[in-house]
């Protein structure tokens, strides 16, 4: 009976330990009904990168990393009213900081662990490319995709608000060719900056979906004009995720960027649309106060959540592991559950964000404080 149960927890910790995945989601939301949605956002996101749950993503056909760059293209847009110099260093001001209180403790535990860093460290410094590691701090820091990503869209978008103020339509559909010439003609280089140029390309028609949605370009298009072409883009997205597993492995739309590019790009078209044809908002959210405190919470301190979530999902395999040992939390808890990972993670996040989130309120100049 005890190896048996030695069997089992062993069985139980290495399933427990594949299951890692990297991936998905920040933006500067304000407004108080775009600064809600942010919220729920923000709280798929530890679920979102457990690989066990990989498929949930295709199955519930809600692609978070999508409508994550829409609604921050559309605040993008919002702020850039005022001077770009000023929008982007506010940008970079409140994303920097938390990046470098992490990092640090991210980069110390890498040379601890023999890590020797070469010149690539300055990617831990400005995060224009992503910031190097070793195999022994990878689940740490292959979640920094997201942020680099973020940083080219806020750098390159007083350009592209301008491009896109002269021809919308236009660019929005020339956005879509860049993945499709690198699935079918010239590929990136296996490099930063082709990493970089890829992420670029699968999210650069989310981004300006939600410029079309502050420009107020959806709401001039009719309706049955954007069910039609959400749909086909839908389509082509899921018929290439399903259609090519034996190619890729997987139909996870992390995996396939292509699928990943039509998928968002059908599914965010609808939703920026609607949300702007209805004017849906998540104001109401304010008459549920446990609630409403709750997603500002996840607003105030959206950095601190994402950086330090992947963390706490490493964490809770080991934490786990001592359950196994109690003999009524080995009968009575699902310890071999991925769900339960799931909850331990959220309370190492919830222990995280007094510990580590006043750093969010340093670098927006504000008076530290343990909860926002």
């Amino acid at each position: 009976m005890q190896s048996e149960l030695r069997h089992r927890r062993d069985d139980g910790r290495r399933h427990r330990l594949r299951t890692r995945r990297r991936a998905p989601a920040r933006a500067a939301l304000r407004g108080p009904g775009d600064r809600r949605g942010r919220g729920q956002r923000q709280g798929r996101q530890p679920q979102h990168h457990d690989r066990g749950l990989a498929a949930h993503r295709v199955r519930d056909g809600l692609p978070s990393m999508g409508v994550m760059f829409a609604l921050a293209g559309s605040l993008m847009a919002k702020s850039l009213e005022r001077p770009a110099f000023k929008v982007v260093k506010s940008r970079m001001r409140r994303l920097l900081p938390p990046f470098w209180f992490w990092g640090f403790f991210v980069v110390l535990a890498m040379l601890i662990h023999d890590w020797m860093p070469g010149w690539q460290i300055v990617f831990w410094i400005v995060p224009v490319g992503d910031p190097p590691g070793n195999q022994w701090g990878v689940q740490a820091w292959e979640i920094l995709w997201y942020l680099r990503t973020y940083l080219w869209f806020v750098l390159l978008s007083p350009l592209l608000l301008k491009v896109f103020r002269k021809a919308p339509i236009p660019l929005l559909l020339l956005s879509l060719v860049p993945i499709v010439v690198f699935q079918y003609g010239w590929q990136p280089p296996c490099n930063r900056f082709g990493s970089g140029l890829t992420d670029f390309a699968t999210f650069l028609f989310c981004w300006l979906v939600g410029f079309a949605h502050r420009e107020g370009v959806l709401q001039r298009m009719k309706p049955a004009l954007v069910v039609l072409a959400s749909g086909a883009l839908l389509a082509y997205g899921g018929w290439y995720a399903f259609g090519h597993q034996a190619e890729f492995g997987t139909y996870d739309l992390d995996e396939v960027s292509l699928a990943q590019t039509f998928w968002s790009a059908g599914f965010v078209t609808l939703l920026m649309y609607f949300k702007a044809y209805y004017n849906v908002d998540f104001g109401w959210l304010a008459r549920f106060k446990r609630l409403d405190r709750i997603v500002t919470i996840f607003n105030g301190r959206a950095v601190t959540i994402y950086l330090w979530h992947e963390i706490a999902l490493v964490l809770a395999v080991p934490l786990i592991d001592q359950f196994w040992k109690v003999p009524a939390f080995e009968k009575w808890l699902p310890l071999e559950s991925q769900w339960f990972m799931f909850g331990i993670g959220w309370v190492l996040i919830w222990v995280a964000i007094p510990l580590v989130g006043w750093v969010e309120d340093v670098a927006a100049k504000k008076k530290p404080k343990l909860l926002p």
